[in-house]
């Protein structure tokens, strides 16, 4: 290969190399918690497009009113996580605590109570995998890989209302809207502090998967 063509190719490697881990996903950590690791596509202030990776979760379905549904799934998983597997071992906490109306894609569930069905998903150490992660004695819980995607997130802080949810959801679709990209599937919440963090230094974040 002539010197000027080798050199050249290499260049073109070592750049598409560059990019390539550019592009990776970031392993994110939030207040010394794990959170799933992601790329920032675009930005646009409390908004942005971001990919994720896929990653290894707990998740549970319970039923009722979006509120009482995030308690009853917290403490199901908070238990998992706390020693309540076969192996009496504690799992560390990440971020944020993902809520998702309905069942994933893929599961099958008998039919909602009155108010609905709610999913409420912990995303698992990175340290663990499939096979090393604790079986949980409770099964009504999942351990499942939540695929990577790309979705368009809106950053807020307060408290987690139903009418603070809503109003986020519409600024989104809107946003999503004025760009032409088309939005897969129903939101969901995103909630990185305990209760009692004070509203103002909380982190909300409401999401749609992009088709």
């Amino acid at each position: 290969m002539p010197k000027l063509i080798k050199t050249l190719h290499l260049s073109l490697v070592g750049g598409f190399l560059a990019a390539s881990v550019a592009a990776a996903p970031e392993a994110r950590m939030y207040k010394g918690y794990e959170t799933p690791a992601y790329t920032v596509v675009e930005s646009d202030g409390p908004i942005e497009i971001r990919d994720y990776a896929p990653y290894l979760s707990a998740e549970v379905t319970v039923d009722g009113s979006r509120t009482g549904a995030a308690n009853r799934g917290f403490r199901v998983l908070a238990n998992y996580i706390f020693g309540g597997n076969e192996d009496e071992q504690k799992v560390a906490m990440t971020s944020p605590v993902a809520q998702l109306p309905g069942l994933p894609d893929g599961v099958s569930g008998s039919e909602a109570g009155d108010d609905g069905l709610w999913t409420v998903r912990f995303m698992m150490p990175r340290e663990f995998d499939a096979e090393s992660l604790p079986r949980p004695e409770n099964p009504a819980i999942r351990i499942t890989t939540t695929p990577g995607d790309r979705q368009v997130v809106i950053r807020f802080s307060g408290r987690w209302t139903d009418s603070a949810l809503r109003e986020h959801a519409a600024t989104l679709q809107a946003w999503a809207e004025d760009r032409d990209l088309t939005l897969a599937g129903p939101p969901r919440f995103y909630f990185y502090d305990a209760p009692f963090t004070l509203p103002g230094n909380r982190r909300n974040e409401v999401a749609y998967r992009l088709q």
